[in-house]
């Protein structure tokens, strides 16, 4: 037990107690627990399996590659529409864990050998920019030297906050406001 994640569980005043419920159950299938991203991770040889996520309305047990396992119970929920890979458990209840005790254990195991077997995802769609922002890349070679220079993940992150406008007029603002922290090489929330 990492007393890191001791000190995380005790300052909760979200999830404590089904954090350590979960924390028993993870434990037992011989996972390693530290703190990344200031979260409670567990990982098996050095490969990481699942993370806890506090959310206002519920604890989250997210696998890192929930989408290859194949979900006989059908508890895994996708993290949002832009995510591929990671699957989630939701808890609001211990009884909630105490319930799900043999699913969690059954998926992790299942995890384990995804990650024995190295699975991945099929290769990332290419993506494919908003018209509005195709255009004005199409215009301003500088901005377009900086867009290509960006992680594929910060030109996602872009394309997806231009994209999710509704009408072109702001969507050509949204990028109009983005314009400098892209030619200054930095990501949307930096």
């Amino acid at each position: 037990m990492n007393q890191k994640v001791d000190a995380y569980i005790k300052r909760s005043t979200k999830w404590p107690e089904e954090m350590s419920a979960l924390r028993s159950i993870l434990l037992g299938c011989g996972l390693a627990e530290e703190l990344k991203w200031g979260k409670p991770c567990y990982s098996h040889d050095s490969a990481n399996i699942v993370i806890l996520q506090e959310m206002n309305a519920f604890l989250s047990l997210m696998f890192f590659k929930g989408a290859l396992l194949s979900d006989p119970q059908h508890v895994l929920v996708e993290q949002g529409p832009n995510s591929r890979s990671a699957r989630r458990i939701e808890f609001t209840s211990a009884s909630d864990v105490t319930r799900l005790s043999k699913v969690v254990t059954s998926y992790v195991k299942e995890a384990l050998r995804v990650e024995a077997d190295d699975l991945q995802l099929g290769p990332k769609p290419q993506l494919v920019l908003v018209d509005e922002l195709q255009r004005r890349l199409a215009l301003d070679p500088r901005l377009k030297t900086a867009f290509e220079a960006l992680t594929p993940g910060r030109q996602r992150e872009y394309n997806l906050h231009v994209a999710a406008a509704k009408r072109s007029s702001t969507r050509i603002s949204r990028i109009d406001t983005c314009a400098s922290k892209i030619l200054s090489g930095k990501g949307f929330r930096d």
